[in-house]
């Protein structure tokens, strides 16, 4: 789709093309994140610049709310609703096209597996998945039995129940635990994975200039909801990372092997597939301070012991330096 002169959203196909006509709307007005950021808020609208910085690399459609702050912001306030209606439009297409594939699935089923939708042969990578997720909850929503990200839908999904199934099986698995990670020190619930090199940001989701999908990088703590971050254990001192964010739903990290991503940690939406974490106390007393094992691979570190916002998290050779070392503590 052309995004040269005035970005046409009725032409956008599908949302990479919305997408884009966003971006080329940015770029007609020549304000930035901050003073877009600024502008929405002279006008009573909230428009997180982290939020929309998000939306215009990815391939998610953004909230109506967004959507309507971002447009006026830019001055094409006049056009809003032509916005919203093919965001609409997008949106119902996703739905319909979930809706159609579920029913292709759900009939090739018989016997005891008549209503459950055929769960993915393989990893799904990424945690935003766009509009397909998007349409697959609200089909859920209408369909007993239903999955989502290869999950048996029973009950609306929630941060909260997130949180609740991870304290349940914590208090399930035994201990076991020969390298001395004492787990009641770990966090039960939310919690935050902080590099000791880079005060006030926190180990989330972002983009790698050598690698399309979302990785994991650092940023401000501050602009990290409303996703999550919980360890899964797993038994001794091992666990998955597992992220959850309202729109887009779970993902757990798992180290890239191979590829153009090697060595980046990528969420995942099914987490059976994604690599186990030995977390281990860095020192003699831990004080709060681990390090991230990746077993026959090596140790998580901030690529360089670069402190700047954006920096990736790879995996490296262990070794005994700081880049390799994070405080692990609940989040506020």
């Amino acid at each position: 789709m052309e995004t040269t002169g005035e970005p046409d959203p009725q032409r956008a196909r599908d949302t990479a093309e919305f997408t884009a006509a966003l971006r080329g709307l940015k770029e007609r007005s020549g304000l930035t994140y901050r003073q877009l950021e600024e502008r929405a808020d002279d006008q009573g609208e909230v428009l997180p610049r982290s939020t929309l910085a998000d939306v215009l690399r990815g391939r998610t459609l953004p909230r109506p709310e967004l959507l309507t702050a971002f447009v006026r912001a830019c001055g094409d306030g006049e056009r809003t609703a032509a916005w919203l209606q093919a965001r609409e439009t997008l949106a119902r297409k996703g739905v319909a096209e979930t809706a159609s594939e579920t029913a292709a699935d759900t009939g090739s089923k018989t016997g005891s597996e008549t209503g459950s939708v055929k769960a993915s042969e393989g990893p799904t990578r990424g945690v935003r998945l766009g509009e397909r997720i998007l349409g697959a909850r609200a089909l859920a929503a209408r369909v007993p039995g239903a999955r989502v990200l290869g999950v048996p839908v029973l009950l609306p999904v929630s941060a909260g129940l997130v949180a609740l199934v991870a304290v349940t099986v914590w208090a399930l698995v035994p201990s076991g635990n020969d390298s001395g990670t004492r787990q009641s020190q770990l966090p039960r619930s939310r919690t935050q994975i902080r590099p000791v090199l880079a005060d006030g940001l926190c180990l989330t989701d972002g983009y790698s200039a050598r690698y399309e999908p979302l990785v994991a990088v650092q940023r401000p703590c501050d602009e990290v909801a409303p996703q999550e971050t919980t360890l899964v254990p797993l038994g001794g001192n091992t666990f998955r990372i597992r992220w959850y964010h309202p729109d887009h739903g779970p993902g757990c990290l798992t180290a890239l092997d191979e590829g153009p991503g090697v060595g980046l940690l990528e969420p995942w939406d099914n987490c059976d597939r994604t690599t186990p974490f030995r977390i281990e106390p860095s020192g003699p007393d831990g004080g709060g301070r681990y390090s991230l094992r990746v077993d026959g691979r090596g140790c998580v570190a901030i690529k360089d012991a670069q402190t700047f916002e954006g920096a990736e998290a790879v995996v490296e050779p262990c070794r005994p330096k700081d880049s390799q070392v994070f405080v692990i503590q609940p989040a506020p």
